[in-house]
């Protein structure tokens, strides 16, 4: 286990995860700016561990997954600075693993922009989600604006966003916001689910598929046809690959080794 400035990393090599936990508990995990920078190194250095093959991002037990970011810590930092925030905050899109937020209580302003970065989100019942930074006379300024009209659309996106407001489970359920709801009692269970079925995936054909997912997105249909195709034809050359078919004629679970 090792310690940062607000957050804790543990890895599971029996399990193959990754669990990155914002533990700030008394200021309801709030994200510090340095806090940032660090998250952005840990996404790295688990993205490049071989015996990693899935990253939970968790807040510590309470009242919030995070509030937020330190709001006084903004006004120390010049503007110029604060308009490359997007880049840390965007760390667990650019890991190659797939990373699967646990949300529970409040998700608010840069903890749902790095919730919006991760590949799935599974929430508690009681889970608020929301940008409130309009009510500072400020926007969200972490990919937040992108992220959201791109997950849920545009007329959503302004409706969250321009009046501040909060979206509870139910209603982030219905936008696609979050991919599954469960009674905040099931919550790890439902996590450790995903966790072990994604675990169970060869690394490799992960990797590709997010990474496919992700750069064709919002580009043209050919390009997206074009990037699927030759990552297609990458992975057909893969012990993997070819683990996968035999393990599939012989009726059994198949062995991946990420190769």
């Amino acid at each position: 286990m090792t310690e940062h400035d607000g957050f804790r990393v543990e890895r599971d090599p029996d399990r193959r995860v990754a669990t990155i936990t914002l533990d700030r508990p008394e200021k309801l995990n709030r994200v510090s700016m340095p806090a940032r920078d660090q998250l952005a190194r840990a996404f790295e250095e688990l993205g490049r561990d071989p015996s990693v093959r899935v990253v939970v991002l968790a807040g510590a037990p309470g009242r919030a997954f995070t509030a937020g970011g330190d709001v006084a810590g903004f006004l120390e930092r010049e503007p110029e600075a604060l308009s490359r925030l997007a880049e840390n905050v965007a760390a667990p899109e650019r890991c190659p693993k797939p990373v699967v937020a646990r949300l529970h209580g409040f998700v608010l302003g840069v903890g749902l922009e790095l919730a919006l970065a991760c590949d799935l989100r599974i929430a508690s019942e009681d889970v608020e989600l929301g940008f409130p930074e309009i009510n500072l006379g400020m926007i969200p300024g972490s990919g937040g604006t992108q992220r959201l009209a791109r997950l849920v659309g545009l007329g959503r996106a302004k409706d969250a966003i321009l009046r501040g407001r909060r979206i509870e489970a139910e209603e982030a359920l219905a936008w696609g916001l979050v991919n599954q709801v469960v009674p905040a009692d099931d919550l790890d269970a439902a996590v450790a689910g995903v966790v072990e079925e994604l675990a169970g995936k060869a690394g490799l054909a992960l990797t590709l598929a997010k990474r496919v997912l992700n750069h064709a997105y919002d580009g043209p249909l050919p390009l997206g046809l074009e990037l699927e195709g030759l990552a297609y034809g990458l992975l057909r050359t893969t012990h993997d690959f070819r683990e996968g078919v035999q393990a599939f004629i012989e009726k059994r679970q198949p062995d991946f080794e990420d190769r």
